[in-house]
């Protein structure tokens, strides 16, 4: 294992998904953000289920800074309930580890 997440949460749009990634870049959780837009959901909601159109976030972390990103995200989400989740990455191209760790350095753990 490599020690990094990749982290996703979905978003109602695009400008909720910026405001978290730049509020992670800015505390320095995470590396880098994807924000893909056009993302189907759907879920059980309140005794139905339900469908929306999302904007999914993807960012890339030391495993480390996964309790503190949740608390960040929660912070700055519109949802009620932002369905955070974390995969380990197995496997990551040369240098883009170090490049992680590099950039995620002053966080606070």
């Amino acid at each position: 294992m490599t020690g990094l997440i990749e982290v996703e949460v979905t978003c109602p749009d695009e400008e909720s998904a910026r405001q978290i990634a730049r509020a992670a870049l800015d505390a320095r959780l995470v590396a880098c953000a994807n924000i893909l837009p056009g993302v189907e959901s759907l879920f059980h909601w309140q005794g139905q289920i339900d469908s929306e159109t999302e904007v999914l976030l993807r960012m890339k972390a030391p495993d480390a800074r996964f309790d503190r990103l949740c608390t960040v995200i929660a912070a700055h989400h519109p949802y009620e309930l932002p369905a955070i989740t974390a995969l380990p990455l197995a496997a990551i191209g040369p240098g883009v580890a170090d490049w992680v760790a590099t950039e995620c350095q002053d966080a606070n753990t």
